[in-house]
């Protein structure tokens, strides 16, 4: 048996019980811009009562144990054995919460009725055990409810699925609830929005762990966007939905083609067949960003990996993507990533 074993149930549908800053700091037993180790980063996942499955499944296959994937995860419950879930499914898993003892992060994802319950008296106890012990702590959608019951979001920044960002705000007013975001990185404690962004959340500590090059690579084995910003407002209903994916994806995916020559605000537009400003409004709905940030970004991220995978120069690869001189490469390493692209080099070439 593994640690998670899913089970099909019939007759119950689990209703009976109750979303960053790359250079911040990580725990010591991850690579990070700081420090190394080759120890594997240690995940636990904490399955709750009616834990929806989607929640349950990213981090446990983002972080599965691989050649290229220095993690391993233990999936966990409050107790071992058979937790209800949501959606019809139950989970039977191998251990109870003193997985979370040895657990480097500990994620916790979402479940059902998370307003109109509270989670069990030692899950709050081992949360705060595992964060004083070092650990940091990540929700996914309505998770966040979970972690703000031990009170380490108070004072902070969080959130959580916008259908529950009122709720969280009201049972707990100490937390700085932000429903326009897919992610909030505070250090040792995160917070995500729905399940699609559990995987930006994911996407996002894998960068800030190991760089860019390991978190595209996990980003292509689940046909993911490799980056969405975690500032990027969620996708709540909207009166006149526009839809937009397939024409902008198209446009995006030209650009990072492109990225060693220029590209104007005027290029893009054209490329995607639409006005200047409607691109510049529906990009920004799309991204998070505007159009240009998104290709100063693109263009470091491209420099990240060269820097990661390659013997380039500094000036050779500021040419390669577009940023001319390695001064302007060093000014923009400096403004997005906190660091010099040589200690980013130092740090997490191979």
């Amino acid at each position: 048996m593994t640690d998670l074993d899913v089970v099909l149930t019939t007759g119950d549908s689990g209703e009976r019980t109750p979303g960053g800053d790359p250079s911040a700091a990580a725990p010591a037993a991850v690579r990070t811009e700081t420090g190394a180790t080759a120890e594997n980063h240690r995940v636990a996942v904490l399955v709750l009562e009616g834990a929806k499955p989607l929640d349950v499944g990213i981090p446990s296959q983002v972080f599965a144990h691989r050649a290229s994937m220095p993690y391993e995860v233990r999936v966990c419950g409050a107790e071992p054995g058979l937790v209800t879930g949501g959606d019809g499914l139950s989970y039977h898993v191998a251990e109870g919460l003193e997985a979370l003892e040895q657990a480097d992060t500990v994620f916790v994802p979402g479940y059902r009725e998370p307003a109109n319950t509270e989670p069990p008296a030692a899950v709050v106890a081992a949360l705060r055990a595992a964060h004083a012990r070092g650990a940091r702590l990540a929700a996914i959608s309505t998770g966040a409810f979970a972690l703000a019951a031990t009170g380490l979001l108070d004072g902070r920044r969080a959130t959580t699925h916008w259908h529950y960002t009122r709720a969280l705000a009201q049972r707990h007013p100490l937390i700085r609830v932000d429903e326009n975001v897919l992610f909030i990185d505070e250090g040792d404690v995160l917070t995500s929005a729905g399940a699609a962004s559990g995987i930006d959340l994911c996407l996002h500590l894998v960068r800030r762990d190991h760089g860019v090059a390991l978190s595209n690579r996990v980003a292509r084995r689940l046909v993911a966007a490799p980056y969405r910003s975690g500032g990027q407002a969620q996708y709540v209903p909207r009166s006149v939905p526009e839809p937009l994916g397939d024409l902008f994806a198209e446009t995006r995916a030209w650009a990072l083609g492109r990225l060693d020559g220029s590209l104007t605000l005027a290029d893009l537009a054209r490329n995607a067949n639409v006005s200047e400003r409607t691109f510049s409004r529906r990009f920004v709905e799309d991204t998070g960003y505007t159009p240009m940030q998104w290709v100063l970004r693109a263009r470091v991220d491209l420099a990240r990996e060269l820097l990661e995978r390659s013997d380039l120069g500094v000036e050779q690869i500021a040419h390669r993507v577009g940023l001319g001189t390695g001064a302007n490469l060093r000014l923009h390493f400096q403004r997005i990533l906190g660091t010099s692209p040589t200690e980013y080099r130092h740090t997490f070439s191979a």
